[in-house]
C-alpha cells in the first residue's frame, strides 16, 4: 500500500463529529460557533497553520451601516451583536466603536439625508457642528458628518487565531489545521492526513473557488478582487474615535450608493474623481492599538490574484486619506493585497448534495456578516438530511 493510500484509510479521530467544518476563515469559524451554540460536536479543518486568507488580510472592520439594504445590513447588525459579546470572552480587543462620514460634498448630504429615512439610519445622525469640533477635529472641513454607532474594529491579523484558540479551549472545538480535505462522502471526509467522520459538511472556502465542489462554486461567477492596503504611523501621537470614510464610500456602499438621492453623486464623483471610481478607490481609515493606522482601499475585478501592487493605486488612497484627514505627517510602514470572492449576490449558499453545504460570503463582507452567516448555513446542512 502506497503512502497515499494509508492516509486515506487513516483514521484522524474516533470520534464521529455532528460537524465537521471546512476552512478556518471568519465564516468558518462563525459556522462552528453557530454549531456548537445548537450542542453539536464540531470540528474545524485548516489547511494552514492559520487562516491567512481575507479574514486576515482585510480591515477588521466590522461595518453595518453602508451594507446592502434588506438582509445583508440584517446579517451585518446580528454580527456586531455577537462579535460585541464573544470580543471580551476571547481576549479580542474592540479597537474603536463606530464610524465617522465626512461629507465633502452637497451631494453626499442629501444621500445621507435619504439613508436617515430608511430603517437602516436607526440611531445614526448627522454631528453639530460643536459635536464635530470635539468628536473629530482631524476631518478636514466639509458639509457636515455622518455618524453611525453601530461599527466596530479589531485587529483582523489576531483576532481570527484568538477566536478559533476560544472555540478550541472553552467551546470544546478540535481543530486539524495543516490539513486539506480531499473530498466528502459522508460520513467520511477524506483529508491530507487521515479521515475524519461525520454527520454533516459545512465547506467555507473563502477564496480558494477550485478546490471541492468547485463546479457548484463556478455558478456563482465570482472573480478574485484585490485590494491595496496601506499601514501608516502618525510623526505625533494621534488617537482616532471612530473609523473614517468619505464621498467615495456614499457612492460604493450598497445601502448608500442604492438610494435614489445617490444617483447624482455617483453621476458627479464619475466625473471629478473618475481615476478613483474606475480604481475601486474609496476611504476607509481605522486605527490599530500602537497608534498605526490602517488606510484602504482599491477594488481590482480582474481575477488574477498577482502578488504585485500598483504604487499609483496607493498614491490615490493616500491622496484620499490627506483630502479628508489632517495629522500631520506620516511614515508608510507596510503595503499588502488584501483579497476576497466577488460576485454579484454578496453571499453564496448551497447543499450539493444531502448533509453538505458550500458557503461563502462574496461581498468583502465576512468580518461584518460572518456571525448571522454561519447561523445560515448550519441551518441549511441540517435541513438538507430531512
Amino acid at each position: 500500500m502506497g503512502r497515499a493510500d494509508m492516509t486515506m484509510s487513516k483514521i484522524l479521530s474516533d470520534k464521529t463529529y455532528d460537524v465537521v467544518v471546512v476552512g478556518g476563515g471568519i465564516v468558518g469559524l462563525a459556522s462552528a460557533y453557530a454549531a456548537v451554540k445548537k450542542g453539536l460536536s464540531v470540528a474545524v479543518v485548516e489547511r494552514q497553520s492559520q487562516n491567512k486568507d481575507a479574514s486576515v488580510r482585510n480591515f477588521g472592520f466590522v461595518t453595518v451601516s453602508g451594507q446592502r439594504r434588506g438582509e445583508h445590513w440584517q446579517r451585518a447588525m446580528h454580527s456586531r451583536n455577537v462579535w460585541t459579546e464573544i470580543a471580551p470572552k476571547a481576549g479580542i480587543q474592540v479597537e474603536h466603536n463606530g464610524l465617522h462620514m465626512l461629507m465633502q460634498r452637497p451631494e453626499a448630504v442629501n444621500v445621507a439625508h435619504a439613508f436617515l429615512k430608511t430603517e437602516m439610519g436607526e440611531g445614526c445622525r448627522l454631528l453639530t457642528q460643536s459635536e464635530i469640533n470635539e468628536a473629530v477635529p482631524y476631518l478636514n472641513k466639509g458639509e457636515g458628518v455622518l455618524y453611525s454607532p453601530h461599527e466596530l474594529r479589531v485587529e483582523s491579523n489576531t483576532a481570527i487565531a484568538k477566536l478559533a484558540h476560544w472555540l478550541q479551549e472553552t467551546q470544546s472545538v478540535d481543530f486539524y489545521n495543516h490539513t486539506t480535505v480531499t473530498s466528502v462522502e459522508l460520513p467520511k471526509v477524506h483529508t491530507s492526513r487521515g479521515v475524519l467522520n461525520a454527520e454533516h459538511c459545512v465547506v467555507c472556502p473563502g477564496a480558494d473557488f477550485t478546490g471541492l465542489y468547485p463546479d457548484v462554486f463556478a455558478k456563482t461567477k465570482a472573480k478574485m478582487c484585490t485590494l491595496n492596503m496601506i499601514r501608516v504611523m502618525p510623526k505625533k501621537a494621534f488617537r482616532l474615535n471612530a473609523a473614517v470614510m468619505s464621498d467615495l464610500s456614499f457612492a460604493r456602499y450598497d445601502g448608500f450608493a442604492q438610494l435614489p438621492e445617490a444617483t447624482i453623486l455617483k453621476t458627479l464623483l464619475d466625473d471629478i474623481q473618475s481615476v478613483e471610481r474606475q480604481a475601486g478607490v474609496h476611504l476607509i481609515v481605522v486605527q490599530s492599538e500602537d497608534g498605526s493606522l490602517i488606510i484602504g482601499d482599491s477594488h481590482d475585478y480582474s481575477d488574477r490574484e498577482l502578488p504585485f501592487r500598483d504604487t499609483r493605486i496607493d498614491d490615490l488612497i493616500i491622496n484620499e486619506f490627506k483630502q479628508v484627514m489632517d495629522i500631520g505627517e506620516i511614515d508608510i510602514t507596510q503595503h499588502w493585497l488584501g483579497v476576497y470572492p466577488s460576485a454579484d449576490d454578496v453571499v453564496f449558499k448551497t447543499s450539493p448534495e444531502k448533509g453538505v453545504v458550500v458557503g461563502a460570503v462574496t461581498s468583502g463582507t465576512g468580518a461584518s456578516t460572518g456571525f448571522a452567516f454561519g447561523e445560515e448555513l448550519i441551518e441549511l446542512v441540517l435541513e438538507s438530511k430531512q
